[in-house]
């Protein structure tokens, strides 16, 4: 059985050369709006209280589903600037599924 769940992108990113990366923070809201996404999080300030976690630019990005975040991160559109941000800077990007009251995140044991 599958449940309707909205997924999201989180990315970490330190960005090593602000002046080129900006060219992606340009084009990049166009790409996701298309696949039916929207920014959550976008950079901005953040703290880190328990634990260990070096908080770069925090992005958290939520689509309706995997299919469509997995549609945008495949897309031509984004695919064509995915370069500059791997260029100027260096990325940790998960997938992530949200969570669901009527039952288990996809993928995901009932008990987690």
């Amino acid at each position: 059985m599958a449940y309707n769940v909205s997924a999201y992108l989180l990315a970490n990113v330190r960005v090593t050369n602000p002046e080129a990366y900006a060219e992606y923070s340009r084009q990049v809201p166009a790409t996701v709006a298309a696949h039916g996404g929207r920014f959550l999080v976008r950079g901005g300030p953040g703290e880190v209280v328990e634990g260990e976690f070096s908080l770069e630019r925090l992005v958290i990005i939520e689509f309706p589903d995997r299919d469509r975040l997995g549609q945008w991160y495949d897309s031509a559109e984004y695919q064509a600037i995915l370069p500059i941000r791997q260029a100027n800077g260096e990325s940790t990007v998960l997938f992530l599924d949200g969570y669901s009251e009527s039952g288990p995140a996809l993928g995901r044991p009932a008990d987690v």
